[in-house]
Parts: structure tokens; C-alpha cells; sequence
């Protein structure tokens, strides 16, 4: 485990390990952590091929700095942005896992360059707009008036500025200009992330080299054996790809 301190002083904990281009960054979900199944599973295979690969905690969550309330969608694109800034060396593939597919996508519009190809895992883009709409309306009251409040099915504190920020941040509005290779992984029996957000991700992307494969018994954690050996038979294809 290694720690990034950044602008802040705060600590972001990390593990990295360099070796060929192009190397894969792993991005957690919402509440979530780098010591995932899926996460620990792409690093095994990347010490297998000998790509470099990141895992990494954003702010809020896991060993890194911070208590979840206190950050929001454009703190975690900070988070990811010093890891490929500071950490990460040569081109990239991200994979996004659930929120963190947003994550990617913010990536890719403000470093092209350095983005080889995006594969999403249930990928949660802009979602913000629907899970308030899936708020309790107590919930939405209490945010509106005191600026936080518990989701208790989730069992975290929301903020009003996780979704200001979120609505500033989003990349389905508009087309999403990206022109390398992308891979969406998505459960048909998906109960967090509509299978549709795929479809829309698939639709405003500008790239001719979008495809998305869906797992027709699979849910939102995309953890079962099955699972796991699509999501590496997607990075071998995204190698041929790029």
C-alpha cells in the first residue's frame, strides 16, 4: 500500500505496479474500495500479461482520506486525475466499475491523450439525476432543507452538493467526444443501474468501436465466476482493439 498526498495534504491510498503499455487503472464504485473481487481479479491477470496496473481509493472510501459525506463526483475526478497525473506512466485503459464508470468517462474528456480505451462495469454515468429521483420523498426534504440527510438503504449521508456537483458533471447531456475503443458490461438483472444507461452511453459516444455485452442473469456487482472471466475476455479484446 502507498499513499499520494495531494494539494490538499490528504492522503489517497493506492497500489501500482509498472510494467508494459498500455496499463489498466481500476476505478471502485460508489461506497466501495479497491480490495474488491473484481478489482483484485484484474490485477491478477495484469501480473499474468505483465501490464502495469493502479487500484486506488477515492476520498471517502477505503484507507484514503476522509469520511464519504464530505466529498462528491468532482473530488473523486480530482482523485482519479492525480492517479494518472502523478502515478499511472504511458497510455491507459480505465475501467470503471458502477460509479465509477462516470469516473472514467469524466477522465477521458480532460486527458484524451492519455486514455487507450474505456471498459465499463455496469457503468453508472450521470447518476446522480436518478438516484434522487429514487430518493424517499423524506429523504429529498431533508436535503433540500437541512443539506443532508441518511439513505438508509445504502446506509450513507447524501448531501445537496453531491448532486449540485453531480449535475455539473455530467456526460450524457451532450455527446460524449471520445474516439478509442469502449467496452460496457452490463447485468440484465441489473436492480442499481438500469441496463438502458449502457444503451444511452453507447448512443452519445462519438467512437464507431462501442460495444456492449450483456450478461443475461448477472446483477449490478458483475462478481460471479462468469462474470469475471467476461470482464477479462473484454480486456483481451480491448488489447487487440488499441
Amino acid at each position: 500500500m502507498s499513499y499520494f498526498i495531494n494539494k490538499f495534504n490528504q492522503k489517497i491510498a493506492y497500489k501500482y505496479f509498472k510494467e508494459k503499455s498500455p496499463g489498466i487503472i481500476f476505478i471502485h464504485g460508489l461506497t466501495s474500495d479497491m480490495e474488491g473481487k473484481k478489482a483484485l481479479t484484474i490485477q491478477k491477470y495484469a501480473r499474468k500479461k505483465r501490464l502495469s496496473f493502479l487500484r486506488f481509493d477515492c476520498r471517502g472510501h477505503g484507507k484514503s482520506y476522509g469520511d464519504f459525506h464530505n466529498f462528491t463526483i468532482e473530488d473523486w475526478k480530482v482523485d482519479l486525475l492525480d492517479m494518472i497525473d502523478n502515478i499511472a506512466k504511458g497510455p491507459q485503459i480505465l475501467i470503471g466499475s458502477s460509479l465509477g464508470g462516470w469516473l472514467m468517462m469524466l477522465a477521458a474528456k480532460s486527458r484524451k491523450s492519455k486514455i487507450a480505451g474505456l471498459i465499463g462495469l455496469a457503468p453508472a454515468a450521470d447518476a446522480t439525476i436518478y438516484l434522487m429521483n429514487e430518493l424517499p420523498k423524506k429523504v429529498k426534504n431533508e436535503i433540500q432543507k437541512k443539506g443532508i440527510s441518511k439513505f438508509k438503504k445504502w446506509n450513507i449521508f447524501l448531501t445537496k452538493k453531491f448532486f449540485q456537483e453531480g449535475s455539473k458533471n455530467l456526460v450524457l447531456k451532450n455527446n460524449f467526444s471520445f474516439n478509442k475503443p469502449v467496452i460496457l458490461i452490463h447485468g440484465l438483472e441489473d436492480k442499481d443501474v438500469s441496463p438502458e444507461i449502457s444503451q444511452k452511453i453507447m448512443k452519445k459516444t462519438s467512437s464507431n468501436k462501442v460495444q456492449i455485452r450483456y450478461l443475461k442473469n448477472s446483477g449490478h456487482r458483475l462478481s460471479t465466476k462468469n462474470d469475471l472471466k467476461t470482464i477479462l475476455n473484454a480486456i483481451d479484446n480491448m488489447l487487440e482493439l488499441i
